[in-house]
């Protein structure tokens, strides 16, 4: 199914209308706007959300293909430089040519006059009459919108089904591409006296306030309400400075659906009276508003003849206008009475991105479907409507898998308490907010009980402030035995297929706003950056989001029953099912009173309360994660994806979704079925066998004889999970490792194996992915050989070779009478360096790898603890050495990137690069500054760390390193992604592990090399060097601090880029366990 036909279905009869909610009106706003609103029966309090919706859809439907029909709905490009580069442009926009003041309307000194002389007279009556219209239409923060007792109410138009109310247009005149619907004030408001706004924020916001306010006019089709609440702004001294053209086109909008052409001409006059130009988006207006009321052609001519004195072309108004329902057959008749040949202009062709590593890709016209599953169009908005109710809801209220208690008397009764309560608690809340938005500093009482204490505890040396709830409350709570969780629907796994992302503003969820970026803290380099990026260069990256959230997934049931029995079963640690807090362990009785408590008895007391802290933890996260799964059981779902500031992906769902641990992962399916084919059976083998952990030294060959010799096992795994020998509980990954038995059984015992519908995901993994790039960078032949980038019989083990190496040093040490070298003779171990080893390439420290080190000693009960600091200080440093010695290349090119930093932080900027694949990329790391804040019940210790500060020299300099990988690990994954949509795969990854169906696991392992091969072909550490270079280096680059110095030191650092070796990177084609 084609993205156009998933435009069709959002935009198609009757779209994704429920009861009363047309599904045409879309806009992205924060989803916290609607939160506030539990009754949406009104027009007026629906307006937001009916505008949240229409501005996604035209926003969908006007990216990249200009103009769409479905319907007898025109579509085209959004007219907004934000998106505008997406589509190419059409004629070249001129500056606009002052018009003679012979041929325009809005010259006409009587018009002016009459006009100005009425608006005076006009506007006390003006005042009163919107007050009523306004009071009816506050929409901001209230839950419902209330006319006043003095004021008149409006009675809410019905709106048509088939037709609904028109929204806002995006002009090329208007400064804010989303303005937010936000209160419009009263009539007493009104009456204040106006103070001028302080700054351009809050012009911004009142210009916003006017606009929305119009909106709201708009979707109801007041049209003498909206003119009237223009004049009375045009009439504020405050109110006409941030009037613009867009204001003036709402209410032209209304006039031209009414076609009431002298309306249209008046607000042309105001136009040009208030010192404004007319836009595109204003001729459009009256050339439909005579098309509609089939004016003479003299009337028709006339704005013509100013469009084109206006500097624009008639063309232009098909290519950069966005039209809705037939506004543009209206527009067209009126163009065709006077000129009976005009013919529209062609489409324009969509840009595609430069990439060199993407030509090929976006040269080809085959493209795979969207969604990927061929659903009907009745299914498709079904589905959409499911999804579009559960985020109107705001919140999910799903059962608990958790064994419910018997109900008693009790938990009756404090179930019905505490529905009171909290509806109690609902009510004073929103009174509050809706009494006073500005102020809370005296909350009235919510109830009879006080639900929140404030307590200070002690923290080492620190009194901290902390609040708890009532022990009363904790124990209704707990009484009350609830067997229900709510979960905020953004946490929800998606019911439809998300939105696909089309801007770094608009994509993922129906309704719920999702960032594009995840950012720290308060940070807005991101933004900026990502906003005033082209789009054009972004959308390899939009499109290997989509097509990760493509993927359609479904629950694998009886895995799924078997893990709930479990849970409910007391849990078991081994298998990494959480025991419930009945199974914590019990703290010692207290010897007398708590002072003469000795030392350790209060530490064995404190272990025991940290244990039952983390088992509750734990058991929640598992109760949390089973739910959701138990409560999407029958259904197919998708996760939506958006990514970190280093581009590496995530499921935009937080609890349950494939990056999860081994449970979670073991029940999910791919929705989309294929037949295994003739190698099929053999991969879902041999990944059994990765599961396990048991055969990683040995060869694919070699994995697949051992799965066949121990078939017994399996299909005892799968036919007799708790009851039989259990082979599948002692293996590295055990609940994914009883699903691929379950589906190895399944497969092997149906008539035809090769063609066995398979739904089960088959893991390629990366060996040692950051060493593979550090080697490809540097082109180290050693390095390369030791993650497995050169063809071999047999995989490289990396953690093997460096425990190895590090045995060798050791031995040295030990025969030179080294005492901690001796202490260690047999400890060390491929599991004792393989975190460290692994870490290293990410920027851990010394510090940092000996903790590592010391940990895993510890778990080595023969150690002798008294040499565990001594031991694990020797080992991190003979484990750095090992790699020095082993990846040469790779620690130059470290240092190179980590001096790079440094030189660039002290001299007061931030690291900024963008990676192959045009995403702009900037580290995050500022200095903190402490800010005590004097409260009502204690003082709080804030620390801020934002752009505003300086940055932090020592965190940019170490996360440099790691962070310049992980941005090249997702561009390899997210060019394996788009590659194999273009092949037709399913493919979703887990960072540098790659899943995909047991049919196409030979052909995502071909794509996954080739793009290893053409990413690490690009001059990376070139183009890094000639991009910091110009950005940090260049004559146009400030600082308060003497350029000549650091800028020259900086200049000969990024010059001198690291030499490469001579290893091969077409190797890469051929080696069996690169990706495996």
């Amino acid at each position: 199914m084609s993205l156009l036909r998933l435009r069709a279905v959002l935009r198609g009869p009757g779209g994704l209308r429920g009861p009363g909610i047309p599904w045409r009106i879309f806009r992205s706003y924060s989803s916290a706007s609607t939160k506030e609103k539990a009754n949406r029966n009104g027009p007026c309090e629906r307006t937001e959300l009916l505008e949240v919706l229409k501005a996604r859809a035209k926003q969908l439907q006007g990216s990249n293909i200009p103009e769409v029909t479905v319907s007898k709905v025109e579509l085209a490009a959004l007219d907004n430089d934000k998106y505008q580069e997406a589509v190419v442009p059409g004629p070249k926009e001129k500056q606009p040519i002052p018009r003679a003041k012979g041929n325009s309307l809005a010259h006409s000194s009587t018009w002016a006059k009459k006009l100005q002389k009425e608006m005076y007279s006009q506007q006390p009556k003006m005042k009163q009459e919107l007050g009523s219209a306004a009071s009816q239409l506050a929409l901001g923060s209230q839950a419902k919108a209330e006319a006043t007792p003095k004021t008149k109410a409006m009675k809410s138009p019905k709106i048509p089904k088939t037709k609904a109310a028109t929204a806002w247009t995006q002009s090329s005149g208007s400064p804010h591409s989303k303005p937010r619907v936000v209160e419009v004030k009263g009539a007493a408001e009104l009456k204040r006296p106006q103070r001028m706004p302080k700054d351009k924020s809050n012009q911004q916001v009142l210009q916003q306030t006017i606009q929305a306010n119009l909106e709201c006019f708009l979707f109801l089709q007041r049209a003498e309400e909206a003119e009237r609440y223009l004049l009375l702004c045009h009439s504020s001294p405050v109110k006409r400075k941030v009037l613009d053209v867009g204001a003036f086109n709402v209410v032209m909008r209304i006039w031209a659906r009414k076609g009431c052409l002298n309306r249209l001409d008046r607000l042309f006059s105001i136009l040009e009276a208030a010192g404004l130009q007319p836009n595109l988006d204003s001729y459009a207006a009256a050339l439909e508003c005579t098309g509609r009321s089939q004016s003479p052609p003299k009337a028709i001519l006339r704005y013509l003849q100013q469009l084109n004195s206006s500097g624009f072309h008639v063309d232009e108004l098909f290519q950069k206008c966005l039209f809705e329902e037939d506004e543009k057959e209206m527009v067209l008749r009126a163009i065709r009475t006077v000129q009976p040949n005009y013919q529209l202009p062609p489409p324009p062709s969509p840009r595609i991105s430069k990439s060199s590593l993407l030509q090929d890709f976006y040269s080809r016209e085959t493209m795979g479907s969207y969604p990927k599953l061929d659903f009907s169009m009745q299914e498709l908005q079904e589905r959409f409507q499911q999804q579009l109710e559960m985020e109107l809801k705001n919140t999910v209220t799903i059962d608990s898998v958790e064994a419910a208690k018997p109900l008693t008397p009790q938990a009756i009764k404090a179930r019905e308490l505490l529905g009171t309560l909290r509806s109690q608690w609902r009510d004073a809340i929103l009174q509050a907010l809706q009494n006073s938005k500005r102020s809370m500093a005296r909350p009235k009482r919510l109830s009879k009980y006080n639900i929140l204490y404030h307590v200070y505890s002690f923290y080492s040396n620190w009194q901290v402030g902390l609040i708890r709830p009532h022990p009363i409350f904790s124990q209704l709570v707990s009484n009350a035995a609830e067997t229900t969780l709510t979960f905020n629907s953004s946490a929800m796994p998606m019911l439809c297929p998300p939105v696909p992302w089309t801007s770094p503003t608009f994509g993922a969820f129906v309704l719920n706003d999702t960032k594009l970026m995840r950012f720290m803290d308060d940070t807005t380099h991101h933004q900026l950056l990502l906003e005033q990026c082209p789009l054009v260069n972004l959308h390899p990256v939009l499109d290997a989001l989509n097509q990760l959230g493509n993927c359609a997934w479904k629950i694998n049931q009886p895995v799924l029953d078997i893990i709930i029995s479990i849970f409910n079963d007391k849990g078991d640690e081994k298998l990494d099912i959480p025991p419930p807090l009945s199974e914590a362990p019990k703290p010692p009785t207290p010897p007398g009173n708590s002072s003469t408590w000795s030392k350790s008895f209060k530490h064995e007391v404190f272990l025991c309360k940290k244990k039952a802290a983390e088992m509750h933890s734990l058991r929640m996260d598992a109760l949390y994660k089973l739910s959701i799964a138990n409560y999407v059981r029958d259904k197919v779902f998708w996760f939506p994806h958006n990514m970190d500031f280093r581009g590496r992906t995530y499921p935009c769902p937080p609890y349950f979704n494939h990056l999860g641990n081994d449970v979670t992962r073991a029940i999910l399916l791919f929705a989309e079925g294929k037949p295994l084919g003739p190698k099929g059976l053999d991969w879902l083998k041999i990944h059994l066998i990765n599961l396990t952990g048991l055969k990683k030294k040995n060869a694919l060959q070699e994995r697949l004889e051992y799965a066949n010799e121990i078939m017994e096992d399996i299909l005892d795994s799968a036919d007799h999970p708790l009851t039989g020998r259990k082979w599948w509980m002692d293996t590295d990954e055990p609940w994914q490792a009883l699903a691929c038995c379950m589906e190895i059984a399944k497969a092997s015992r149906s008539p035809d194996p090769a063609a066995y519908i398979s739904h089960f995901p088959v893991h390629q993994d990366g060996s040692c992915n950051g060493l593979q790039h550090y080697a490809a960078l540097g082109r180290d032949l050693s390095g390369a050989a030791s993650v497995n980038l050169v063809p071999c019989g047999l995989p490289q083990d990396v953690y093997s070779a460096v425990a190895q190496q590090v045995e060798e040093f050791r031995k040295k040490d030990a025969e030179r009478g080294l005492k901690v070298a001796q202490v260690l003779q047999g400890f060390i171990s491929r599991k004792v360096v393989k975190q460290t080893v692994m870490t290293v390439v990410y920027g851990v420290t010394r510090y940092g790898g000996r903790l590592q080190i010391e940990k895993r000693l510890k778990e080595i009960d023969e150690f002798p603890e008294e040499y565990l600091w001594e031991a694990s200080h020797y080992l991190v440093k003979q484990v750095f050495n090992s790699i020095k010695e082993m990846f040469s290349a790779t620690r130059d090119i470290q240092n190179w990137l980590t001096e790079s930093a440094k030189l660039i932080a002290q001299s007061g900027r931030t690291v900024e690069w963008v990676t192959p694949l045009g995403l702009p990329i900037i580290q995050p790391y500022y200095r903190s500054r402490s800010t005590v804040l004097n409260c009502g019940m204690q003082r709080l210790s804030v620390k801020t760390s934002n752009s505003s500060q300086k940055p932090d020299t020592v965190k940019q300099k170490n996360a440099f390193p790691p962070n310049f990988i992980h941005s090249l690990d997702s561009t390899h994954m997210m060019l394996t992604a788009l590659h194999c949509l273009r092949k037709g795969l399913t493919f979703v990854s887990v960072h540098d592990c790659y899943w995909t169906h047991a049919l196409t696991v030979d052909v995502m392992n071909q794509v996954c090399r080739q793009q290893f091969v053409a990413l690490h072909s690009e001059k990376i550490l070139q183009d890094l060097s000639e991009f910091m270079l110009e950005k940090y280096c260049s004559s146009s680059s400030s600082s308060t601090e003497p350029i000549a110095h650091w800028q020259k030191r900086l200049k000969e650092q990024l010059s001198n880029v690291p030499s490469t070796g001579e290893f091969n990177l077409k190797q890469v084609m051929d080696s069996t366990y690169f990706f495996s």
